[in-house]
Parts: structure tokens; sequence; C-alpha cells
């Protein structure tokens, strides 16, 4: 069973503060500092500058809710509760139980003051997964996957209390009637409100971080950006009109809703992002809390696949160049960029190809903030504080796991250089690709037949990291269904 350390007394001298960003469905390459050449992503790139970039991260699941829930549970994809989206209600994702304590949880118990602010996914009130149950002292976003596909909704969750907005009610699932004209923007007035969630969530988090500027706090931000619908703020969009090529109208055929420019709406979005960090980064500044923070940005995994929802990653190189998009267990689905700095402790403007997972976030953090004690001894995470703070790395030949029940059914794992990756096991089972990431990081060269003994070993790994799941099966293992 889980085991959960007992609450820890307070240091007499402060423990440092964490402000931690989550971006939603943002590829590896889709801010600057990772290569991004369409737009810029300047208050990220300066944390990247400020701090070190993790140049082989891997989130915890290909998709949403399973990635989270690696990262608040230092559990890997394969004893992790929750590994895949999975619906129990309106609305209502498969919460997170209550005897899988979570990185809130340790937090608290170290007497930090907890406050989300996003997309929690996870649970919802009145069920096991509900965050001011789970060590969150403040929630406001959207506790449910499907309520954050609409940037514009008419309301947003305060803890228990839904909040309105300044928006109309309408579904993020439309397409364009037969009678709209696509090339007229009055097509796509009834997709847009008055009110954009992401900027109204940023606001509170601010609002949130001076209220709690005496005492030590963790800042978790989730935000929904860039996943679908694609909705920007009209004058956002705007400046990015005719900056990228042949805008093609998306009239809903794929999903999610209409848009005139989905290209322009994309790359805006993103830079919306940055500027929301930015507004948080400038709030900690203009408090003096700089020196005393730990910031934190990731995303929880791959961008979308090309045209879903209008989007264009091929256009922008979200991946890239690496192989796979969201619900994949290649490269571009579950390697993401990943930054971490703090002022006068992480030296600035380092780089690392340490492997490395959402799993490894509890442990790292709990040992930057001098409380390592407080790690369970039976998560699947690393810490890798000592290579942040100049030391010599521990775990440079550590093994990576990851499996996936959606999509096909897949099992990956990573070791040194080496990727091996399966797919389609919901039919059963599969054989094992390998690749050499150093040569070939596009993975476009099975080498598995020239190195069995490395798929031996990587096999022998992959079913010792395996716990068989009811709720997520993955037939090719020979698990069964609920």
């Amino acid at each position: 069973m889980f085991t959960r350390s007992n609450p820890i007394n307070k240091r007499t001298a402060r423990r440092p503060n964490i402000v931690f960003f989550l971006a939603d469905d943002l590829g590896y390459g889709d801010i600057s500092c990772f290569g991004q050449r369409r737009f810029s992503t300047p208050n990220i790139d300066k944390l990247a500058e400020q701090g070190i970039r993790f140049s082989r991260h891997y989130s915890g699941s290909p998709v949403c809710a399973p990635s989270r829930c690696v990262l608040m549970t230092g559990l890997h994809s394969g004893h992790a509760p929750v590994r895949d989206n999975k619906d129990v209600g309106l609305d209502e994702q498969m919460p997170v139980p209550t005897n899988t304590p979570l990185l809130s949880e340790f937090l608290s118990d170290l007497g930090y003051i907890c406050g989300g602010f996003g997309k929690w996914g996870l649970g919802k009130p009145g069920n096991s997964g509900e965050p001011l149950k789970r060590g969150f002292n403040r929630f406001f976003g959207y506790h449910g996957q499907r309520h954050a596909h609409n940037h514009y909704p008419a309301f947003l969750d305060d803890g228990s209390r839904k909040v309105a907005l300044n928006n109309p009610d309408f579904s993020p699932n439309q397409k364009l009637k037969p009678t709209d004209n696509p090339a007229e923007s009055k097509s796509y007035d009834g997709f847009i409100g008055n009110e954009y969630a992401p900027e109204r969530i940023t606001r509170e988090a601010c609002y949130w971080i001076e209220s709690h500027k005496n005492e030590p706090f963790f800042c978790y931000i989730p935000t929904t950006i860039p996943h679908l619908a694609l909705q920007a703020p009209p004058d956002a969009t705007k400046a990015e009109i005719g900056k990228h090529g042949t805008d093609t109208p998306y009239i809903g055929a794929k999903s999610y809703l209409p848009n005139q420019n989905p290209r322009a709406t994309y790359a805006a979005m993103i830079r919306e992002l940055d500027k929301h960090v930015g507004q948080v980064i400038d709030t900690i500044k203009r408090l003096g809390l700089e020196k005393d923070t730990i910031f934190v940005f990731t995303s929880d995994n791959g961008p979308l696949y090309d045209q879903l929802g209008g989007t264009d990653t091929d256009y922008f190189d979200s991946a890239n160049g690496l192989r796979g998009r969201k619900g994949s267990l290649y490269e571009g689905g579950i390697r993401v960029p990943a930054i971490i700095s703090w002022k006068g402790h992480i030296t600035a403007g380092q780089s690392t190809d340490t492997l490395s997972g959402f799993e490894d976030w509890v442990p790292t953090l709990l040992e930057l903030l001098d409380a390592s004690e407080a790690t369970p001894k039976n998560i699947d995470g690393v810490s890798h504080a000592n290579e942040l703070l100049g030391k010599p790395s521990k775990h440079k030949k550590r093994f990576l796991y990851r499996e996936f029940a959606g999509y096909g059914g897949w099992q990956g794992v990573w070791h040194d250089r080496f990727k091996a990756v399966r797919n389609n096991l919901d039919k059963g089972p599969q054989p094992w690709e390998l690749y050499d990431l150093r040569e070939d990081p596009r993975e476009l060269t099975n080498v598995a037949a020239k190195a069995r003994l490395v798929i031996a070993d990587f096999d022998n790994y992959a079913s010792r990291q395996h716990k068989p799941s009811k709720d997520f099966p993955l037939k090719g293992l020979g698990d069964k269904a609920q």
C-alpha cells in the first residue's frame, strides 16, 4: 500500500515557494527556446536563461489526465491509478483515489499553502479527487476536462462554487452552418465571448500569490493553453494575422469550433500563455520573492495530430521534427519542454540531456525544499536535485517506463541512448521496436533485429514495471477488463 510520511514541522527559515506552470498539449518545439521559429515566447525563454533546460524530459502519459496523475503522485503509468482519460459522469473524469497521496498533500504537510489555478482533471467536488480535499487551500478553474474545451465558458469553478463569466453559454463542438460564409468574420461571432478564461485564471493566481506572500506557497498553474478549441482574444489573434502564410478557414469538420484564422489563433494562444507566465513572474518580482521561488515550466503531453480542431502542428513544427503526436509513445507524443529556475541556487543558462520524467518532480522538489524525508519510499520517481544544484547526478543511467491503454495500447522503455516501444497492444502481444535516439532522434530506423539482447533486457524491465489494471487493461500484456 502507498504510504505517506508524517507531517514535518516547518523549519525556522522559510522554505522556498514553488510556482509550477503546466501547459496543455504544448509540443516540444512550441516555445522558442526549444526551437519554435514562427513566433517567440520571451518570458518562458527568460526562465530558461535563468535556470536549466531539460532536453530529454518525458510527460507522465501522452494524454491529459494520466499525465497529471503521474506528476502529482510520483508513480509512473504502470503503477499510477489513472492511466487514460476516462469519463465516469457528466464532465467528470476518473478521480485519483484517496489512498494515493499527491504532491499537494506532501507540501501541505510541510506547512505550505497550496493553490491550483487552471485545469485539474483528477476529480471534482464530492469525490476522492476533489482538490480542496487533497492538500489545496484554493482551486479556481476547471475541475473537468470537457468543460475546459471552451476558453470562453459561461462559468469557472471556485472550489465547489460556480463563478459566472461574462460569456454566452455555447458548446465548444460545432460546425459552421451551410448558410455561413467561411470568409466572413461574422460567421464566427458565436464562438467567442467577452471574458477569456485563461486571463481570469491568471489574475486569480496573481491575487492569491499576493495574499500569501508572507508564507511558503505552492502555486500550481495547469493552464488550458493551447488545448482545443482554438480560441484567443481577438486583439491577440489580429496581431498574428498575415504572419503565417495561407491561413485557410477551419469550418469545424474535424471536431471543436470553427475558426477563420486557425494558424494565427494557435500562435496567439501560445503568445498569450507566454504573457500569462510573465504576469505571474512579474508578481513574484514585485513582491520581492524571486530568490525565494522555484519556477517550473513544462507540458502535459505532445502536440495534437495535424488538423484536429483546425490545428496545423506540421506548419509550426510543434514536435520539433520528432515522430508522433499526442496519444503516441513515439517521442513527439511524450517528450516535452521542461525548465526549472531558482535564482541564486540553480546556475543560470544550463541545459541537460539527463533522462527525466514527470514522476521525478515529487522527489526532486521535496529534496530542493530540504525535505527528502517526506518523499514516499515506494514511488517511481528519482530526485534530480543534485544536478540542479551543481552536484554530480545520481541517475544518469536510469530506466524510464511508460504505458498507455488508449490509442491502441502502448508500452515504452527508455535507457541511456536506446528506446523500445510497441503499439496495438489492445489486439494482443506485439513485437518491440528499438531506436537509438542519439543517432536517430526521429525514430526512423528500427534496430530491434540487430540488438536482441537489448530488447530482452528492455522486455524484462517492462514486465516488472507493469502492474495490471482492471480499469485500463492492456490485452497484449494479458490484462483482463473489469
